[in-house]
């Protein structure tokens, strides 16, 4: 018994050991933690629990047979943030460079399999060389497994990905089917190809940063969803952000108790859209003061600006906010922007949070870029994700809402809920100057009528009042009694039910 005892207690210290204190050494010198650190700060205190430690690939060419790691390069359990639970894995690129083995990705599928059954959240570090070359197909095998099952998990459990080191051809495609992807500056980079195949097939040169790097995705791609400056901090911030989120889509966002009361009043609001209607504001100063404790977390900050998303809090629960931000663009929806909301509206809506939307938007973007892009089909993505959604929607329009823009932010028309407008608010099919200069072509060459009739356009339409008579707003508010509005809708509608018509799925214009 003694002797099995302590060949156990060998095989942990070699598995904890990973690929030795040199490569571990290595890791350290570019500024990144080893797998089993960046748990031990992820997790709740003592509460990681591991499985398959002591598993090995069963490669025996190339050499392979005379080299075993227990673990096989990938550390895999379960713990809890914040008391909650959750999957984990994390890759060890001590150990054969974080390469995945048919081994090494079974269990990863393990811990994904036993999420989607007890309904817990996958939290994924990524830091791997990729498909492990001496298996072959297996290996590939291995990538399609964990495909799979992030297909099978996707709505129904949250997974997040995080991208630690290189995650390079094959090995993305699992971070891009997942909810969100945290990256590291300077240490973690993604791409299908690398800088050596482009520039042999483009003649490209371009570093791997350049390509694939933390800020390359969060602000030109948008495949990241946050870069983060080091380790420590994307796990820390990841730990903040699961609070905000379910453990499954069949239980409720948590409650966090909060001493921000529902009716607090901010005064400030009522003077925060500018008199002249070309003068932008910030948007994100209206979501912070509107949210509980000015907490917001927002998501995707570098990329596509001129819409912001992210997650807050009202009366202690969670919301998705999705607002157009004037200072960028003047808040126009464009491609990307459309692209940015609508995933992020159906992220919220298959875990049954919230969408409190903020409008000022003059229209889509014009011009050659955006038509040769497809902005009509891209549009269309968050109009279809507006409408499908079926979680409470409570929307503000703060000032503009002209055209096919006013339609696609969570209008009345797309199921909106709640409806409400600033009396600042002009919802109308354009711009009173634009407006008059079609309807009134013969009087555009004369200042003074061109004035007069713009300003009885002005009258008539730009304002809230008509669209509330029609009942496509359900009232104008005060800005400074927003919050306390918004709370009370959100309040109103927590046991909302909708029945749709069954069928598979729909066809969104993807």
């Amino acid at each position: 018994m003694q002797d099995i005892i302590r060949q156990l207690e060998e095989k942990r210290a070699q598995a904890r050991e990973g690929g030795g204190e040199r490569r571990i050494a290595n890791q350290h010198a570019k500024g990144k933690l080893t797998a089993r650190e960046r748990l031990e700060l992820l997790l709740d205190e003592d509460s990681f629990e591991e499985w398959d430690m002591f598993v090995e690939h069963r490669c025996t060419d190339f050499g392979m047979e005379s080299t075993h790691v227990p673990g096989d390069g990938v550390v895999t359990g379960y713990g809890t943030i914040n008391g909650r639970l959750v999957f984990v894995f994390s890759q060890d690129f001590t150990v054969f460079g974080g390469s995945l083995s048919d081994a090494h990705a079974h269990k990863i599928a393990k811990v994904m399999d036993k999420a989607l059954q007890v309904g817990a959240p996958v939290i994924g570090l990524n830091d791997s060389g990729g498909a492990r070359i001496q298996e072959g197909v297996d290996s590939l095998a291995g990538y399609a497994e964990v495909f799979r099952r992030n297909v099978d998990g996707s709505g129904v459990i949250p997974q997040i990905s995080m991208i630690m080191g290189p995650c390079a051809g094959g090995a993305v495609y699992s971070p891009a089917m997942t909810d969100f992807i945290f990256m590291v500056k300077d240490s973690s980079y993604m791409f299908v190809t690398g800088p050596d195949v482009v520039k042999t097939v483009t003649h490209e040169t371009v570093t791997a940063e350049q390509l694939g790097g933390a800020l390359t995705h969060a602000g030109k791609s948008g495949v990241s969803d946050m870069a983060y400056d080091n380790d420590v901090e994307a796990l820390l911030m990841t730990r903040r952000f699961m609070d905000f989120l379910p453990s499954s889509n069949t239980e409720e966002p948590p409650v966090r108790p909060t001493d921000d009361r529902a009716d607090r009043e901010e005064p400030s609001l009522d003077t925060i859209v500018p008199p002249s209607p070309n003068k932008p504001y910030d948007m994100k100063e209206v979501i912070e003061k509107v949210v509980d404790e000015r907490d917001f977390f927002e998501i995707q900050p570098d990329y596509a600006k001129n819409l912001v998303i992210g997650l807050a809090r009202m009366e202690g629960r969670t919301v998705g906010v999705v607002a157009n931000q004037p200072m960028v663009l003047a808040g126009c929806l464009d491609i990307d922007s459309s692209r940015k909301a609508a995933r992020f509206v159906r992220f919220c809506d298959s875990f049954n949070i919230p969408i409190v939307t903020f409008v000022d938007v003059p229209g889509f973007l014009p011009g050659t870029t955006q038509e040769y892009g497809g902005i009509i089909e891209h549009g269309a993505k968050l109009l279809f994700a507006f409408t499908e959604a079926t979680v409470p929607k409570v929307t503000v329009i703060t000032r503009k809402a002209y055209g096919g823009a006013y339609d696609v932010m969570a209008s009345k028309h797309l199921r909106g809920d709640v409806n409400y407008a600033w009396p600042s608010a002009e919802i109308a099919v354009m711009g009173p100057q634009g407006a008059v200069e079609i309807i009134f072509r013969e009087d555009a060459k004369d200042p003074d009528k061109l004035a007069e009739r713009t300003e009885e356009y002005r009258q008539k339409f730009a304002n809230p009042f008509v669209a509330a008579s029609r009942g496509f707003l359900d009232d104008v508010i005060m800005p400074h009694g927003t919050r306390r509005r918004v709370c009370n809708a959100l309040a109103m509608l927590r046991n909302k039910k909708h029945t749709e018509t069954w069928k598979k799925h729909t066809n969104i214009p993807l």
